[in-house]
């Protein structure tokens, strides 16, 4: 079976080349500052100050899946919705949505063409100065809304030249990029509370109590308003159904599209902010369309009918999910729990992680659910990959054995070996989303 990438899941050779030279701007991958920003920003006559309102969500886990929902609910009560996120899982075009769809080809070479005359040979960083192609983009495209996804922590994040959004939102907060934003949950909650911005309303998903205590000193300061998950609003899993109550009174909703026991949560989130817009008005229609429609792939995604899957007995299932902290790990354990309890069958892990990452924490919560172990492999393409053996080592180190094998195929081979004689076995690819992105390029799939 050929399994290599489809031609359609890279940008234009033109973008390409583009993006390969902005990536030897500047040394570093990560280099938190907002002065390289600012100075091409000016250049570029600030088209950071020409945006449609803007939803500023950063945080750890969910932030993702709750603007797919936001963006999902505005769609379907009529507003023009831009949305940036990061990073991709197979096109750049991905990061860039104008008013509904995807950057085209022309367009994304257009902007990044600009920003990279406009930069020289100045240093930055590949994510500042395509963060500023995407601002360039946005300004020039009208839209109702901006969904801005923080890339990494938040004051001194690239988006975070946004000087007034419209409301901003902070996921939950764990351990994840600690090398960046500190050690203690109370230093990386501080980092993700520096979008708050004074006057401006701000939604605040579950916490820790020290991530909550440092966001709240953080808003105490700005005089910002916080409405909380728990106490401003609250959702839970009701009658086959979520029931969502905030400010504007109780919601009997479906259950969110996307899988896992966790999107309860993240939909939550989205409601509240969606609540919290001033200046739109949203249906109870299109809040139900946001939780049926909404997708985000690469996040417990079922690969239920792509090449991958024909690689493996008939009835075996196949899931998905880029999750690479000790966060994403215990709500991946939690929902497999759920699964093998209602539906018991074999599980096996395929497991892969850069090496800026904990895996031992990460793969933890699954020692009691695959006993049998795990394949480990490498992240194709990425020099910070740990490898095959060495993901092995971790996980040995974590209680759970360990096979390490050359890449996803030759693991997904090697299950359906053990599992000829047996029941179709229950099949997790994870550990991180650039993996993620390789594997839906396999499967044959690409992102709309």
């Amino acid at each position: 079976m050929n399994l290599a990438l489809p031609p359609e899941a890279l940008a234009s050779p033109e973008s390409q080349e583009i993006l390969a030279r902005l990536i030897r701007l500047h040394p570093k991958r990560m280099d938190l500052s907002l002065g390289r920003l600012e100075r091409l920003l000016a250049r570029l006559d600030n088209p950071q100050r020409k945006l449609p309102p803007v939803v500023h969500v950063a945080g750890t886990n969910g932030k993702g899946s709750s603007i797919a929902y936001m963006r999902a609910a505005l769609e379907a009560a009529g507003y023009r919705v831009h949305v940036y996120i990061s990073p991709h899982l197979l096109r750049f075009n991905e990061r860039i949505r104008l008013a509904g769809r995807q950057i085209d080809d022309g367009a994304l070479h257009a902007v990044l063409q600009v920003c990279e005359r406009a930069n020289g040979d100045q240093p930055i960083t590949f994510f500042e100065i395509t963060t500023a192609a995407a601002f360039v983009a946005f300004a020039q495209n009208p839209a109702d809304v901006l969904l801005l996804e923080t890339g990494l922590g938040g004051r001194l994040d690239a988006t975070n030249v946004v000087e007034r959004p419209l409301l901003t939102a902070i996921t939950p907060v764990s351990y994840d990029h600690q090398q960046f934003l500190g050690e203690s949950l109370a230093e990386i909650a501080g980092e993700k509370a520096g979008i708050l911005k004074p006057g401006v309303s701000a939604v605040i998903g579950p916490q820790q109590p020290e991530a909550l205590a440092a966001i709240d000193r953080r808003a105490r300061e700005l005089g910002v308003s916080l409405s909380l998950a728990g106490r401003d609003w609250t959702v839970r899993r009701a009658d086959g159904g979520l029931r969502f109550a905030g400010n504007g009174g109780a919601l009997d909703l479906p259950l969110p599209r996307l899988a896992g026991l966790h999107q309860a949560e993240n939909a939550g989130l989205a409601l509240a902010c969606l609540q919290a817009l001033q200046g739109f008005t949203l249906p109870h229609t299109a809040l139900a369309a946001g939780l049926q429609r909404a997708d985000w792939p690469g996040r417990l995604q079922h690969l239920a009918e792509g090449r991958l899957q024909a690689l493996l007995p008939a009835g075996s299932e196949v899931w998905l999910d880029g999750g690479h902290n000790p966060a994403a790990g215990d709500v991946l354990a939690e929902s497999l729990r759920t699964w093998q309890a209602r539906d018991p069958r074999p599980l096996h892990v395929v497991f892969g992680m850069l090496n800026s990452k904990d895996p031992r924490a990460f793969l933890a919560p699954f020692v009691p659910l695959a006993p049998g172990g795990l394949f480990t492999v490498p992240v194709p393409d990425e020099p910070a990959s740990l490898s095959a053996s060495d993901a092995a080592a971790a996980a040995e180190a974590a209680g759970l054995p360990a096979r390490p094998v050359a890449d996803v195929p030759a693991a997904l081979t090697a299950i359906a070996e053990q599992s000829a004689a047996g029941p179709a076995p229950r099949v997790l690819i994870c550990g991180s989303l650039y993996l993620a992105g390789h594997v839906l390029a396999l499967d044959g799939a690409v992102p709309a």
